[in-house]
């Protein structure tokens, strides 16, 4: 027996404790052809969109969860593939971030220091409630994207800029139109 593998195991090293290797609001050089200034312009707004898009993605799946009456089948199976996408974007969000060089926010404890979008009550709202809620909440998201897209676009950030087009206006702007069309009062039967 070597004296390497006299010191080998199978237990795990459990309670490790690591230094904090780059901070929060921080982005290391890469060479992407985008200056520094750029890059870390573009991860504060990405941080914002990326914080408010995981608490629309908490609504969704709650409301998912708490739907009620009639349209219970639809709307449950919407908010479903609703929060399906928006979990997506979630992922492209941070890897942008990260590809630039910062840090992406992660922690649900963190996200809610960041993030506009207001608390919903711990309780189960009406249906019409909830569905406000959403649009509100990709209203916000819509407004920052709109914003960052533009001043990210003068930046020279392409990727960026594409990104928040492409993905979060479009999805935000596709779901907001389902969401609005379940608040229209018309009649089921008759005229």
């Amino acid at each position: 027996m070597t004296t390497s593998s006299q010191h080998m195991s199978s237990q795990p090293r459990l309670h490790q404790k690591g230094q904090i290797i780059q901070e929060f609001g921080t982005v290391k050089q890469f060479p992407l052809g985008l200056s520094y200034e750029a890059r870390m312009y573009s991860c504060q707004r990405l941080n914002k969109v990326l914080a408010d898009t995981q608490i629309l993605y908490g609504l969704y799946k709650k409301h998912h969860w708490l739907m009620r009456g009639a349209t219970f089948y639809q709307l449950h199976l919407v908010l479903d593939k609703h929060a399906s996408e928006q979990l997506e974007l979630i992922d492209a969000l941070a890897e942008r971030v990260q590809t630039l060089g910062g840090v992406a926010v992660g922690d649900s404890r963190h996200v809610a220091e960041i993030t506009s979008i207001p608390r919903p009550p711990d309780g189960v709202e009406e249906v019409p409630a909830m569905l406000s809620r959403l649009l509100e909440a990709h209203e916000t998201i819509l407004t920052e994207a709109h914003d960052a897209a533009a001043r990210i676009g003068e930046l020279g950030d392409d990727g960026t800029n594409d990104l928040l087009v492409s993905q979060v206006i479009r999805t935000g702007e596709l779901q907001a139109w389902f969401l609005a069309e379940h608040l229209v009062d018309t009649p089921l039967v008759h005229t």
